[in-house]
């Protein structure tokens, strides 16, 4: 039976009342407001008393543009008027898209995969015409006139990976090292005498290990021999960075956090040993944590259980200061001298670029991407949880009450409860301002986003605890979270869902598949057949099950038995389904073979998909009508009463 009919809905009703049911309040948040989301900040770089940085505008159909700040007039220009798109490809998640040295920009453009060259004032031009390959990850090499890339070539399949010094005038590309599975953070020294670089082979990825590499730059520009400076096959490297004096700066996770190191003279010491990770898991190019103020001092972000800090570190002292600040979440580390910069958010707080002080700890906005759409009784704080386990483990998580300036939920009763597994699934959750959030919690739900085993933020051994058990501990951890909210009566037991991207899909459809929890799910270009994942998926991922699961296909069965597709006798659970036609990493062919499965056995199921999306959704319009028609979904498996216009989505087997 397909059904369309509108959700039951009463007319808004007067912000006199005070109680209200949950699930069912009038919320200033709409599913637009939300979609549109604020125009995010990622990829800050300093240059020349400026900012630059890449911000995504939704509404631009997710295009990225290049922005430019003048420090000094605190005048904003963008750099690249549409229909340019800087994003990078390579890896399929790109990040690293441009690079900017004394005025002088080249960056990736979406359209056609190649580089442009750019500087204030005047048009960007083509710079590269090789039509097979993919550029990432841009630093300058300026003593040579070149820009050292990493580049991926999609000539042949698999792709191949190097890394490559590009003409700055000309465009021609020269090899400088290939033959390892992948590459990121070329970076010639100050003095232009020596290349780092980071280099791992599959089925490593690169928080699970990688090599940092230097070389001598001979005049001519070719490599000397390469030494090997850290990391290995148990040893993640994060962000390579030369300091003026020709010491080098990076992360290392040997001590079972990323903590700071420093390579000098040929030997690596240590600088700071804490308990708290100064890296990230690289998804994507051009991360950065720190930045060098002088050759002995850095600022540097950190997390802590899972909320991120800030400081300034004394390489010299081996002493850490922080700064206090307002916020929660913070990316992007850059610095010209005295002043240190970062992308900074909080629960309430969008998206803003902060400068730092590091000799007064104090710190001020330089940059704003838009402010709170709402008044703050509406947005949700996060409070930190952490939780019995399977196995007497513990996990983690934020949990998301609901919130309202003038509502609140009947005495006694508990709100319905939405949990989010993440994606990665080496990743973590965010605490930064989340409109997609705060959509739920402001008409009464409420939310817990699990960092379940596995995630980043922990240390490594809470990272490396999901080794072997994808499917099982990330499973278990946002089961056992929902159950312990319930217990504590913070959530309605009976009405409680699971959604989740990508690897949080599979996690959702593995949950509604093994265990009886959770009455209700939806999975945003999920993974339900880890086969078919392990067959069918780009370079960069191709062998990331052999550890997460096990070596394929001498662990075909455990593939198989874990993998909802092959379990389907035992889903009895409605599910709703978002999937990008155009979906590289997560094919189309995963979802709709869950949808025919579901549809044959009579389970309320709904398949939404979208044609111009590829993996993650980046167009506001899109955004928009998935979160109008995953409500819609549980209003009509719950019976909850929408008091705004949702426009249907189509359900089948519903009774």
């Amino acid at each position: 039976m397909l059904a369309t009919m509108t959700a039951p809905r009463q007319a808004p009703l007067s912000f006199r009342m005070t109680s209200l049911d949950y699930g069912s309040w009038p919320s200033p948040i709409s599913a637009a407001m939300a979609g549109a989301g604020g125009r995010n900040i990622s990829q800050l770089r300093c240059d020349s008393n400026a900012l630059y940085w890449v911000e995504t505008r939704p509404a631009e159909g997710g295009r990225q543009t290049l922005q430019r700040l003048d420090l000094a007039s605190k005048h904003v220009v963008e750099m690249t008027p549409a229909p340019l798109n800087v994003r990078s490809r390579v890896h399929e998640y790109g990040g690293g898209a441009y690079a900017v040295r004394s005025g002088e920009i080249v960056f990736s453009h979406d359209g056609d995969r190649q580089l442009q060259r750019a500087q204030a004032g005047q048009t960007p031009r083509t710079l590269t015409h090789a039509g097979h390959c993919r550029y990432a990850d841009m630093s300058a090499d300026f003593s040579r006139r070149r820009w050292l890339s990493v580049v991926e070539d999609h000539a042949s399949q698999p792709p191949r990976n190097r890394v490559a010094a590009i003409n700055a005038a000309t465009g021609t590309q020269h090899i400088l090292h290939q033959g390892r599975d992948f590459y990121a953070a070329p970076c010639a020294s100050p003095d232009g005498t020596r290349l780092a670089w980071l280099a791992w082979d599959q089925p490593n990825m690169p928080w699970d290990g990688c090599e940092l590499l230097v070389a001598d730059l001979h005049a001519d520009g070719n490599l000397g021999t390469e030494r090997r400076v850290a990391g290995g096959a148990g040893e993640s490297i994060f962000q390579p960075t030369w300091a003026a004096d020709g010491s080098l700066y990076f992360t290392s996770d040997r001590s079972g956090f990323w903590n700071l190191y420093r390579w000098r003279d040929g030997h690596a010491t240590a600088l700071y040993a804490a308990n708290q990770d100064f890296g990230r898991a690289q998804w994507v190019f051009g991360l950065t944590t720190y930045a060098c103020l002088t050759p002995e001092i850095l600022a540097c972000t950190y997390v802590q259980d899972g909320l991120w800090r800030c400081g300034i570190l004394d390489a010299r002292a081996g002493t850490l200061r922080e700064v206090a600040l307002p916020y929660s979440e913070l990316s992007y580390m850059c610095a010209d001298g005295r002043y240190a910069y970062c992308v900074a958010a909080g629960p309430r707080s969008p998206d803003c670029i902060i400068r730092i002080d590091a000799h007064t700890a104090s710190f001020e906005i330089v940059h704003q991407s838009g402010t709170a759409p709402v008044a703050e009784a509406y947005l949700s704080q996060p409070q930190a949880v952490t939780f019995p386990t399977a196995g007497g483990a513990r996990a983690h998580g934020f949990y998301y009450a609901p919130a309202h300036e003038n509502v609140t939920g009947p005495v006694g009763a508990a709100p319905p409860l939405l949990v989010i597994g993440h994606g990665g699934p080496t990743a973590a959750t965010s605490t930064g301002l989340n409109l997609g959030i705060q959509y739920w919690t402001s008409r009464g739900f409420a939310v817990l986003d699990v960092n379940y085993r596995g995630s980043t933020g922990y240390g490594r051994a809470y990272r490396d605890a999901l080794d072997g058990q994808w499917g099982v501990a990330d499973v278990e951890d946002c089961v056992y979270g929902a159950r312990y909210l319930a217990a504590g009566g913070r959530a309605d037991s009976k009405r409680m869902a699971i959604r989740g991207r990508s690897a949080g899909g599979f996690t959702v459809l593995a949950a509604l598949t093994f265990f009886d929890v959770f009455s209700a799910g939806a999975s945003y270009y999920g993974v339900s057949d880890l086969e078919a994942l392990a067959h069918d998926t780009h370079k960069f991922e191709a062998r990331y099950l052999d550890r997460l699961v096990g070596p394929y296909p001498a662990a075909q069965a455990l593939y198989r038995a874990r993998s909802p597709i092959h379990h389907c006798e035992r889903l009895r659970t409605p599910v709703i389904f978002f999937q990008g036609l155009e979906d590289k990493v997560v094919p189309p062919n995963q979802a709709e073979r869950m949808v025919d499965a579901l549809r044959d056995k009579g389970v309320p199921v709904a398949y939404v998909t979208f044609a111009n999306e590829q993996h993650g959704f980046r167009r506001a319009e899109n955004v928009t009508r998935t979160l109008e028609a995953e409500l819609y979904f549980y209003a009509r498996i719950w019976g909850l009463a929408l008091r705004e216009p949702v426009e249907p989505v189509s359900i089948e087997n519903l009774p």
